[in-house]
Parts: structure tokens; C-alpha cells; sequence
């Protein structure tokens, strides 16, 4: 018999996978396939601000080449042994709307996409973690990536299977909601 975990199940299990991932292709259809169940997010006014920048293995070292434009050259060693491990990558870019109300709600919506995103792939043994780091500004990156003006990279999603017995040794915990839960 199959064994069917709940999403309660699913959502204390899931964490960042940073690190251990196996030498194991993710493939372009596999992350669509995710994508199809994620952007059932909500998502206000159905406006699906998000598009995606898949990145597989093969094109790694042209991902990595364009973080590298926006390091100094002391620290290429560091940055590509950040990425060098890791089996494909998603960009996750937004439509940037001009009124605060709207430029909100796409990033809330985003978010959730991305965090449905991540939930599936860990049903499925593939391990992500959710990036912003400070190259995702940097006009080169951009333009490497063909990030349009008003769009905002939303982060870079590492996505890869993962050796279990790493992960697992992983210490998570979370504050009890009842201490920062008040009544008006």
C-alpha cells in the first residue's frame, strides 16, 4: 500500500536543502510538471505575476560565469563552490506593478507559488532552497538572465535530489504561535 502523507506532514518536513545534493539530473519536464500544480496559488485578480528561468545542468557554468561577473575576482573560488554542487536552478521573476497595492499582492502571490513549489518538490525527493542573493539586483546578472525593466527576480530556487541521511541530521525548530499570538 502507498503511503500518503498529509500536508501538514509535507510542510514540517520540508526544509532547505543547502547542501548534499547527488549527482542526478533534474530535468526541464520535471520542473514543469511542479510548476503546473504551483501556480495554483492564490494569486489576486488571477493576474500569475511570475514567469520562470529554468537552468539545467548543461548550462550551469554559463549561470555560474554570469554570478561571477558580479563578484570580485578574490572571491570566484568561494561563489562557484556555492553553485558548483548544486543540479539545476530556477529564477523566479515577478511583474513589478507601479501601485503599492497591486505590487504587493503579486509578491505575496509569488511567494506562495514558490512555497507550493517547494512543498511538491519535497514529495518528490528533490530537495530546493529559496536564494536572494545580492547579485539578483546587479544589472549584469539581469541582463544575463534577460530580466526585462519592471520585473523583479523574486530569488533563484537550488533544486536538486539530495542525500537523505544529511538532511536529515538537520536541528529545525519553530517558535509556538501562542507566543506571538494576541487577541484584539
Amino acid at each position: 500500500m502507498l503511503a500518503v502523507k498529509s500536508v501538514a506532514e509535507v510542510v514540517r518536513e520540508r526544509t532547505s536543502v543547502k547542501a548534499g545534493y547527488i549527482d542526478k539530473e533534474v530535468s526541464q519536464e520535471l520542473v514543469l510538471s511542479l510548476l503546473k500544480d504551483a501556480v495554483w496559488a492564490p494569486t489576486h485578480g488571477v493576474r500569475e505575476p511570475w514567469r520562470f528561468i529554468f537552468i539545467s545542468g548543461d548550462r550551469k557554468e554559463a549561470f555560474i560565469e554570469a554570478v561571477l561577473q558580479c563578484h570580485e575576482k578574490n572571491k570566484h573560488e568561494a561563489v562557484r563552490n556555492k553553485f558548483i554542487n548544486v543540479p539545476a536552478f530556477l529564477a523566479v521573476v515577478m511583474t513589478e506593478d507601479p501601485r503599492q497595492k497591486q505590487w504587493e499582492e503579486n509578491f505575496a502571490a509569488t511567494s506562495c507559488m514558490l512555497q507550493n513549489f517547494q512543498l511538491l518538490a519535497w514529495e518528490k525527493n528533490i530537495g530546493t532552497v529559496w536564494k536572494t542573493p545580492q547579485h539578483i539586483h546587479d544589472p549584469r546578472f539581469r541582463s544575463a538572465l534577460r530580466v526585462e525593466s519592471g520585473e523583479k527576480i523574486i530569488g533563484v530556487l537550488n533544486i536538486g535530489y539530495f542525500d537523505k541521511e544529511i538532511v536529515s541530521k538537520k536541528v529545525r525548530k519553530r517558535t509556538d504561535p501562542a507566543e506571538k499570538l494576541i487577541a484584539f
